[in-house]
Formats: structure tokens, C-alpha cells, sequence
């Protein structure tokens, strides 16, 4: 996808006037993670969402996924409450950890979403193979995780939040843990799924250079409690190259975020 300057997409999810509070644990004041969060997300958009620890980046994404309840406002996904997507099963996370199962091959790790949902085994055994090739592991197929390399195991996760063709792909810092090199490989990796499967993706990351470089849009969130204190639209050409991470308009952006960033 390359979205021009000014164009306004479908919003598909719409946050409206979200907080989320959480219980203090020895009985002290509530700790509101998040307050009064508002934010249209189109479909199809690749979004980021950046900040300092602690302001709340994985609570909102979270509680788009309906593994968080919101305390006041709401959230919309194509009209539906977030509880329904979850339901539909529309939803694919990915998280910093890929959390694959140690027993089952690379190939059964990824069917296992189809398995839960029962979908019929020549289906799942086609739709297995159509994934390790999107995410270039098919030779690997038959391999266990552990003979696996962090940035593989996590292309592994990457095709197992797919299999199930949701709407809506939800990833959590999914590539903190991984050296530079592999982190960037995986980058353009990411970049060239989204363009095959046209999903919209919502991506938590402490790196700023990363959002830039993969994003339409980068939402900085202030801490304590978490807000939206700026939305920077990178109007960069796709498809993008690494190259692009040495130009004056790039460097621009990164610096215009760290600049919100520093702010908040």
C-alpha cells in the first residue's frame, strides 16, 4: 500500500474517549493507565504507537484486542465492540515473545489457530503452506522451534497469527529481543506481507526509527496517565527501502517524533 499525503481512509477501528483504570494492589489509589484516548485507525493502515515505558502502549492495544476492558468510552472495529472481532476470530497477535509450542514442528505450531477453529484438515494443511512461503520458511517446515533462530521463531509466530486470515493484526514489540540485522530483514519482511495480505496493522514499539520506517502514522502516547500527545503522518513513498533510513526526510520524521516524544 501507498497511501498519498491527505487521503483519508475508512476508518475501521474508532477509539472514543477510552480510559482504562486499574485497581491498586495494596490498596491505594487506582493507577489510570490510559485516559480520554481518541484515535481513527483506517483499514488497511499500518499504525504505530510509541512512547516512554509505562505510558500504556500494550494496555491500548490490549484492549483493542478485548483482552483489557475499557473503564469509560468505547471502542469500534467495523461497527463491531471488540468482544465480537475477538469472537469472529478476526483478530492476529503477535507478541515480543513468539510463544511457540516446543513439541509441535513449525508446520503445527502454525495450523494450530485452524485447529481450534476447526477448519477442515485440507484447508488447514494448503492455507500452512501458503504461510511458510509468505514468510519464507517452507524448507523449515518440518523443523521444531528450538533448531530455529530467534528471527525465524518469530516469523513462525508472524505466520501463525495469519493462518486464520483475520482482519486486524495486533503485534507488541515483536522484534525487541532481536539483534539489529535480523530486526531489519524482518522489517522489510513485515512490510512486504502487509502489501500481499492488505491487513491493518497496529504495532507497539519503543524504537523510533522502526515506526518511522514502517508506518503511515506514529501516535506518541504521554505517561501517567497514557494520552495521545501527537499523530505524525509519514509521508514517505512505499515501497520503502533500508536505504531510505539515510535521507534528510527520514531523519526529519525521526527527529519530529523524538521531539513528541520528548515532550509528552
Amino acid at each position: 500500500m501507498n497511501i498519498a499525503a491527505g487521503t483519508k481512509l475508512e476508518p475501521e477501528i474508532i477509539i472514543d474517549d477510552l480510559t482504562v483504570v486499574f485497581p491498586s494492589n495494596n490498596g491505594g489509589d487506582p493507577i489510570k493507565a490510559l485516559k480520554n484516548i481518541n484515535l481513527e485507525i483506517g483499514q488497511g493502515e499500518f499504525i504505530s504507537l510509541v512512547g516512554p515505558s509505562g505510558c500504556g502502549k500494550t494496555t491500548l492495544l490490549r484492549t483493542i484486542a478485548d483482552l483489557q476492558n475499557p473503564t469509560t468510552g468505547s471502542i469500534s472495529i467495523r461497527g463491531l465492540t471488540p468482544k465480537q472481532i475477538r469472537m469472529e476470530k478476526k483478530f492476529g497477535i503477535v507478541f515480543q515473545s513468539p510463544v511457540l509450542y516446543d513439541w509441535r514442528t513449525v508446520r503445527r505450531n502454525v495450523c494450530m489457530p485452524m485447529e481450534i477453529k476447526g477448519l477442515p484438515k485440507k484447508h488447514r494443511t494448503a492455507r500452512v503452506t501458503e504461510m511458510l512461503e509468505m514468510v519464507g520458511l517452507y524448507k523449515f517446515g518440518k523443523q521444531y522451534p528450538h533448531e530455529l533462530s530467534g528471527g525465524m521463531q518469530q516469523r513462525v509466530g508472524i505466520a501463525r497469527a495469519l493462518a486464520i486470515d483475520p482482519e486486524i493484526l495486533l503485534m507488541d514489540e515483536p522484534f525487541s529481543a532481536l539483534d539489529e540485522f535480523t530486526k531489519e530483514k524482518l522489517h522489510e519482511d513485515l512490510l512486504n506481507i502487509w502489501r500481499q495480505t492488505k491487513k491493518t496493522i497496529v504495532f507497539v514499539t519503543h524504537n523510533i526509527q522502526e515506526a518511522v520506517f514502517l508506518s503511515d502514522r506514529v501516535v506518541v502516547l504521554s505517561p501517567h496517565p497514557g494520552r495521545v500527545s501527537a499523530v505524525i503522518d509519514v509521508n514517505i513513498p512505499r515501497p520503502r527501502a533500508l536505504s531510505i533510513k539515510r535521507s534528510a526526510e527520514f531523519n526529519a520524521l525521526v527527529a519530529e517524533v523524538r521531539s513528541s516524544f520528548e515532550g509528552v
